[in-house]
């Protein structure tokens, strides 16, 4: 697995590449789960999490067993402790995993997961964002996720600012605070898929 190792402040997270047979696969489940009201009423999660959005729900773990997903993920956080701390991952678990639908003007406040590691990647991607109020900004920050870390300090900022890109996959401690924008002028969704999972004790101080 191709492994970049990111670290634009305190602690460190990693970015891989979801397979594009993944990718399909999880985009067959979710669009499966728009036409059962019974599965989504089931597998709603969006009062459990802190996203202002059109629909969150889980994974099943038979769909998860089915494609893999917690050998891709934990095989990555393996590879991240050894990189880090030169330890084996002696145990990974994840506690659950859910996929994200969201619209123009939805957001994800301010907010930390539980366990020790969690992640978010895209599974799709409004061709266009909107632009900004004001013409002539610099920086359009519509739809993208942001990675919070303490306050601004000499050399480390506070903030890391990541575009959303089909297959692209971002993971972190759980403790980090992080928010999504909302997005504008597109009628078009953004699709992501998001863990939290327990690591054995030896390991968590990633």
């Amino acid at each position: 697995m191709e492994l970049e190792i990111l670290k634009p402040f305190g602690p460190s997270i990693i970015k891989i590449k979801i397979p594009q047979e993944t990718i399909d696969q999880m985009n067959v489940y979710v669009d499966e789960m728009i036409n059962n009201k019974n599965k989504l009423e089931k597998f709603n999660e969006g009062p459990q999490l802190a996203g202002n959005v059109y629909q969150e729900f889980l994974m099943n773990t038979d769909f998860m067993k089915k494609i893999k997903w917690g050998e891709l993920i934990g095989s990555a956080c393996n590879q991240w402790v050894w990189k880090e701390k030169t330890l084996q991952l002696k145990s990974f678990q994840i506690i659950k995993s859910w996929i994200v639908r969201q619209f123009k003007n939805e957001y994800n406040p301010v907010h930390i997961h539980s366990g020790d590691v969690s992640g978010v990647g895209y599974l799709k991607v409004p061709k266009t964002m909107g632009e900004t109020f004001q013409k002539d900004k610099k920086v359009n920050n519509n739809g993208k996720l942001v990675l919070i870390d303490g306050s601004k300090r000499l050399f480390s900022p506070a903030t890391y600012t990541i575009t959303p890109k089909i297959g692209d996959f971002y993971l972190f401690p759980s403790y980090l605070m992080h928010t999504v924008y909302p997005f504008l002028g597109t009628n078009e969704e953004r699709r992501s898929v998001s863990f939290n999972a327990k690591i054995d004790d030896q390991s968590s101080s990633i």
